[in-house]
């Protein structure tokens, strides 16, 4: 005796017809006849009376019934019980995330976990890197997605780089093309007038450090804009921006051009605290996020294509890269 077994009988008991039930259980009449005679056979007593008009309980079958929805019903609450330790049905997952992240890679990841996991409890912090590392630390953090990491950050936490993607200086749709050629110099890119992040963005220090390095002053018309409001700004021609390619898709209004070398590049990784276990929900939202890198890094660099004035592609060893 089985629990298919047990499941078909109330099914037929439920219906009175070896038809109807067959096709509720979406089994194969044959296969139920074949199912319900092996466990009257197992049972020593015949369960129902066969007659052209239906089915009904022997008084063998009436008494197999309760005795038979008490066990699916333990069954069931045994599959829960484990898949709810497991993480799967019952639980939580505090994930950080960058801004950047957050209008791009992270809504797809979050909106493919909850499809799959939907009474997972999901909490998002959006910050800069250097907080979400404070909050992982801390304990108020289950994963990271970060943009910088350091020595220190090695020795506390497990991180493990999914892309690379490269930075993009963009403009509006719009308008003119900012260069007739492929490539922009960082120094051309000074001259433009410019909108730059906040201060608290990790992207804000990149691109001062770019140019620092050259010793250039970008000639900025907007400082300390978030995200969003940046993408705006440049679709509607107030200047333009230097962005990580990802956030191009979905974002007809703008064009982009990719910086002559040296080009800027960040490493987005996946963070977690280095002595604690992960628990099943956090490991499954850790593969989601690694498939969703994959992924959304081959989308975002199809959209940087589309929307370059002279498309160029290229690989390199390591994470997927978006170029």
């Amino acid at each position: 005796m089985n629990l298919e077994q047990l499941r078909s009988f109330v099914e037929v008991a439920r219906f009175g017809n070896f038809t109807r039930a067959a096709e509720e259980l979406y089994l194969a009449q044959p296969s139920l006849s074949r199912q319900i005679a092996a466990l009257e056979h197992d049972l020593g007593a015949e369960l129902f009376h066969r007659a052209r008009g239906g089915s009904t309980l022997t008084t063998a079958g009436e008494s197999l019934l309760p005795l038979a929805r008490r066990m699916l019903a333990d069954a069931e609450s045994v599959r829960r019980e484990l898949a709810e330790l497991a993480g799967l049905e019952r639980g939580r997952v505090r994930l950080g995330a960058t801004p950047t992240l957050c209008i791009s890679l992270v809504a797809e990841v979050l909106s493919a976990f909850h499809a799959e996991h939907p009474a997972i409890e999901l909490h998002l912090s959006e910050q800069g890197s250097r907080r979400l590392l404070d909050e992982l630390a801390g304990g108020e953090l289950d994963l990271a997605l970060i943009t910088t990491s350091d020595a220190a950050t090695a020795e506390r936490f497990t991180v493990t780089p999914l892309l690379v993607e490269e930075l993009v200086v963009i403009s509006s749709a719009g308008a003119p093309a900012v260069t007739a050629r492929d490539r922009i110099e960082l120094a051309d890119v000074a001259a433009l007038p410019q909108i730059v992040f906040s201060s608290s963005y990790d992207l804000r220090s990149a691109t001062d450090a770019a140019f620092r390095g050259a010793d250039l002053t970008p000639e900025v018309v907007l400082e300390g804009a978030e995200m969003d409001a940046v993408l705006r700004f440049v679709e509607r021609g107030l200047g333009v921006a230097i962005v990580p390619a990802m956030v191009l898709i979905d974002r007809p209004g703008l064009r982009s051009v990719r910086l002559g070398a040296p080009t800027l590049t960040r490493t987005i990784s996946v963070a977690r605290p280095a002595d604690v276990a992960p628990t099943a929900a956090v490991e499954v939202m850790r593969h989601t996020i690694t498939a969703g890198a994959t992924a959304f890094a081959a989308r975002a660099g199809e959209t940087m294509r589309l929307a370059a004035s002279a498309p160029s592609t290229h690989s390199v060893d390591g994470p997927p890269s978006i170029r």
